[in-house]
């Protein structure tokens, strides 16, 4: 896959499961916002096939949260109207009760939408991201850095409400991060990428009580050395 006249992502291959959560982990410049791009369907490869279930994935219409929360807001649009998008752009019908059901799950007092994304902390524009990319019930929702804007309490706190969401909903989450704590705690795979290719995958609990590639083991070391992993026995 190539950008710019630059060949960035070459030998990509990853499959994801329907409730499932892999992790995409890379130093900048890996490849990992081309990768996104190209499961959105915003960039084409140059050969082979983004599929889910055997379909186009722009079939399944992925959703994504995105790593700076206010950011993803039009700031002239209530937080209500933002969520509501999706469900115009597919024009569905929205279930009964479904944002109250969201709010619940993240915590969110359901009057909140009615303000502007200037008027929330960070920590509940992001809830919100989460909320859109869920409200339409798309069966892959991709998380760029989603937890990287937020304080350390707020970050454990919303890593566990996507989770609890996750077994709720079934929707499979490509994860791309940094953060191999995260990662760690919440995926079930991971995949490394390195100069736009893959050089490891691996379940995630034997990835980190093992790593099987130098590049791995250099990853496993810093986020240690860093407090950013507890070692795994």
């Amino acid at each position: 896959m190539a950008r710019g006249g630059r060949r960035v992502l070459e030998s990509v291959d990853l499959a994801i499961a329907p409730g499932r959560t892999l992790a995409v982990i890379g130093e900048s410049g890996a490849g990992k916002s081309t990768l996104i791009g190209a499961v959105l369907g915003l960039i084409r490869p140059l050969s082979g096939r983004v599929t889910w279930k055997g379909e186009d994935l722009r079939t399944a219409r992925p959703s994504l949260v995105m790593q700076e929360p206010r950011a993803a807001f039009n700031p002239a649009l209530s937080l209500r109207r933002a969520v509501m998008e999706p469900i115009r752009a597919r024009r569905m019908t929205l279930p009964k009760g479904r944002i109250d059901r969201l709010c619940e799950g993240l915590e969110l007092d359901p009057g909140l939408l009615d303000r502007q994304p200037h008027e929330v902390s960070i920590g509940q524009a992001q809830r919100v991201g989460i909320l859109r990319a869920l409200i339409a019930g798309t069966p892959l929702v991709l998380f760029d850095e989603p937890l990287s804007a937020l304080d350390a309490v707020t970050q454990k706190h919303t890593a566990g409400l996507i989770s609890a969401l996750q077994r709720e909903e079934g929707f499979a989450a490509l994860v791309v991060t940094h953060d191999l704590g995260y990662a760690a705690a919440h995926a079930d795979e991971v995949v490394i990428l390195r100069d736009g290719r893959i050089v490891e995958t691996a379940p995630a609990d034997s990835f980190f009580r093992a790593p099987q590639t130098d590049y791995g083991c250099a990853l496993c070391d810093a986020a240690l050395a860093l407090g950013a992993l507890e070692r795994v026995a």
